[in-house]
């Protein structure tokens, strides 16, 4: 029969793609598989239409049923094999890794591949993890940071054992400094910046990198008592001067800072640079294994002379391909001017990456461990792709989403014909144990309704219309129309399905990623999800407050 024919390939183009067939899709595989209805093909559209439009008011798990009981056999069974992870290379005792960022503000989205990816290999070696708060630089710090990383690592399920502040172990900095001097593997520097700079570009020494190990001493003791302004002194660690690279040549170990430091204050005024205090530390806390971008390779250089000069065993180093994430945001300097200028509302504001704005949107953990998961390690650079996080993070939500009706840019509809309609819509179409969203609309003289503005614009005066889960009207004028029955056969004619609430519906701004905000309302039901993820039908999943009686949501994706 064509029908049962037509049906079976329009359940499974829709199945392929999201849950809507496309009927030049359809028409292709049946006359491929009926070749002698090309001479009625004007008959044959008129069905495909009809059930094409009636497959995709379907949901996608009554669409797989359905094909189930009329044709498994057009199933694609997929095996989809978990991305996981390739071995770290010289595993041997327990493994040690860390993840160490800088308190300038709170974690965004690009700090989460390193957090992801060392919590994941610290978890498969049963190893220990460190969180280590890198505060060398006392004017790029945000005291709140350090308690709002912590809490940004807890939301994304980092498993971590132990947290370190660097700017708790200068003392300890000071000591490795003080031994690098008396090694002959560094040297006190009061050369001009620049003239030092030319001299290493030229593989030339500076007038006091061969001074005696005393004289050396001598000069460390002046900078930490005060002696010198910033730029007139530094230690500087000495490597290799005709290194091909000249960013590997001699690096600046310590330098005079004269700006307070949110946690000491004033108590130091010589402050360890990157490498140095990054180099130590990953000595002294016992890593095994370094994973980071390849944009610390040079880094990774120098704090390899680091362990040389003091013959300490090298933790393995792995580096990965950068990322770019593109009309986005990260730089905290950026964010935190953007506040002062009032561009962001703050650190959660939509339009950002961070943390806290994915939260607030309704961005699983999981979804964005999936991510970093099937990103791997490579060395390959790669583009960041929001569309595949927000599918991964679909994949979690859609199940425990129960959808509502929001209507922004409302317009008031008033339907004669009948003075009392029930609505029963599910809460979740797929789980019918839920229940369901019972609406009673009443009128004395027909009833009112609201339906969104950018439905009414696209309707025509006489176009039969389907409220989902309501009943079947027609149009009259652009504020009426006639109720003509809740048959749903209407949806073989391919009738357009809106959505609508009542009149009692509660104020709703939905908060969009660009900025924009939708202003509407939407059922008052909604109150039973406060706080957790929902599916505005025909929009997408959000995630949901409650504000004076007044409802905010914020967009995650379709």
């Amino acid at each position: 029969m064509l029908e049962d024919l037509v049906r079976k390939f329009a359940l499974q183009n829709a199945i392929l793609h999201n849950g809507k067939a496309d009927e030049g899709a359809v028409i292709g595989k049946v006359i491929a598989a009926r070749p002698e209805l090309k001479s009625e093909i004007k008959d044959v559209m008129k069905v495909i239409k009809s059930i094409v439009a009636e497959v995709n008011a379907l949901t996608l798990n009554q669409q797989k049923k359905m094909l189930e009981e009329k044709a498994p056999e057009l199933l694609e069974k997929k095996v989809i094999k978990k991305a996981e992870l390739p071995d770290l290379p010289k595993v041997e005792k327990k493994t040690v890794m860390r993840f160490a960022p800088g308190p300038s503000g709170p974690l965004h989205i690009g700090h989460t591949r390193a957090a992801i990816l060392n919590d994941e290999y610290v978890k498969r070696y049963s190893g220990k993890y460190l969180i280590r708060l890198e505060d060398t630089n006392p004017m790029n710090i945000d005291p709140e940071a350090y308690e709002s990383i912590i809490d940004d690592l807890k939301w994304l399920e980092i498993e971590f054992h132990e947290v370190v502040i660097q700017s708790d172990r200068f003392e300890i900095y000071y000591e490795h400094a003080k031994k690098l001097l008396e090694l002959g593997k560094a040297y006190i520097c009061t050369c001009d910046v620049e003239d030092w700079r030319n001299a290493k570009l030229k593989k030339k020494p500076c007038p006091h990198r061969n001074q005696e190990p005393e004289k050396q001493q001598e000069m460390w003791e002046r900078m930490l008592r005060g002696d010198f302004k910033e730029q007139e002194a530094s230690l500087v660690v000495k490597t290799d001067l005709n290194h091909p690279n000249p960013a590997v040549r001699d690096f600046v170990g310590f330098r005079v800072v004269n700006e307070p430091h949110p946690r000491t204050d004033e108590k130091y005024c010589v402050y360890p640079l990157y490498n140095f205090s990054v180099a130590i530390d990953d000595y002294l806390m016992g890593m095994t294994h370094v994973l980071r971008g390849k944009d610390h390779l040079n880094n990774t250089y120098r704090q390899q002379f680091i362990f040389d000069h003091f013959g300490w065993k090298k933790p393995t180093y792995i580096h990965y391909g950068l990322v770019q994430i593109v009309d986005t945001t990260l730089k905290t300097t950026l964010i935190k001017n953007g506040i002062k200028k009032g561009e962001f509302t703050g650190w959660d504001d939509i339009k950002l990456a961070t943390l806290k704005t994915l939260a607030k949107r309704g961005i699983e953990p999981e979804a964005i461990r999936r991510y970093w998961i099937e990103s791997g390690i490579k060395e390959v650079d790669i583009q960041f792709s929001w569309d595949t996080l927000f599918a991964f993070n679909k994949d979690i939500v859609d199940d425990v989403a129960n959808r509502y009706f929001f209507v922004w840019d409302p317009k008031e509809l008033k339907i004669v014909g009948i003075n009392s309609l029930e609505g029963h819509a599910p809460l979740h179409p797929d789980h019918p144990d839920r229940g369901i969203r019972k609406t009673i609309v009443e009128g004395k003289e027909g009833l009112s309704i609201f339906v969104t503005q950018d439905d009414m614009a696209r309707a025509e005066i006489g176009e039969k219309i389907r409220l989902k889960d309501l009943c079947n009207i027609k149009l009259l004028t652009e504020k009426e129309a006639k109720y003509i029955g809740n048959d749903l056969s209407i949806l073989k004619e391919g009738v357009k399905i809106i959505h609508w609430v009542k009149e009692d519906a509660v104020p709703t701004k939905l908060f969009m990623p660009d900025g924009t905000v939708k202003e509407g309302i939407c059922e008052h039901i909604l109150k039973e999800d406060i706080g957790k993820v929902v599916q505005f039908e025909r929009l997408g999943f959000v995630r949901v407050k409650e504000i004076d009686g007044k409802y905010e949501a914020y967009f995650a994706h379709r």
